[in-house]
């Protein structure tokens, strides 16, 4: 399965997220890619939109790569292995790193606001895909950590080995491709490019503006 761009790939996300429509979710976009997906399924599911903010810990020498991600509540996922590969200095540094442009982005694409209640919610956690799934699962463990009612993981594209780690942690899993070989989220995607801040503060604000508007002519 090959999608147009981030958007056809929310649309029909949402098509199989149609059974949450009208329930009051919460849909949270991981920026910056995945907020574009979940712009397009929070506006046809009738549902509450923001973002969580979480980011991979990515290796120094290799940075498409990570050893783990964190997440804006301080939530972790740490490889086994990180200790073996690299020095606790090395982790801490990045850590902090991360943990920096995490408060970065809470500041300039949520304008410093608070995450909205999870505490006893279905919250929809969408991204444009997994690769590793560290990020994803950092963000799992927020939601669980704030006592979300069910976790529902929403991807267009996964890697098998990454859809089969996040499917033990999140309470339901919809993944619309697993494509064998799996080398890239981008395999995916007819346009793939890195999505500016820009972008995402532009799809907020259209929701804001008009959370409940249907899909068509929006």
């Amino acid at each position: 399965m090959t999608f147009k761009d981030r958007a056809d790939a929310g649309a029909r996300l949402a098509e199989a997220l149609e059974k949450f429509k009208g329930r009051r979710v919460l849909v949270l976009g991981i920026p910056r890619g995945g907020v574009a997906v979940a712009y397009e399924i929070a506006r046809r599911l009738q549902a509450e939109l923001s973002i969580l903010v979480a980011r991979k810990l990515p290796y120094p020498d290799n940075p498409e790569a990570g050893f783990g991600a964190v997440a804006e509540d301080g939530s972790r996922v740490i490889s086994e292995t990180a200790p073996y590969e690299l020095d606790e200095a090395d982790i801490t540094r990045i850590v902090r790193e991360q943990e920096k442009e995490i408060q970065r982005r809470i500041k300039v694409l949520r304008q410093g606001a608070p995450l909205p209640e999870v505490k006893g919610r279905t919250v929809i956690l969408v991204d444009d895909g997994l690769a590793m799934g560290s990020t994803m699962k950092a963000a799992v463990a927020l939601c669980r950590r704030r006592k979300a009612k069910k976790i529902v993981v929403a991807v267009p594209v996964a890697g098998e080995w990454a859809a089969r780690e996040v499917a033990k942690l999140a309470d339901e899993t919809v993944i619309l491709a697993k494509p064998v070989p799996f080398f890239a989220v981008a395999q995916a995607y007819g346009k793939w490019y890195d999505v500016p801040d820009k972008e995402v503060l532009e799809l907020l604000a259209k929701w804001k503006a008009n959370p409940s508007a249907a899909a068509e002519g929006v």
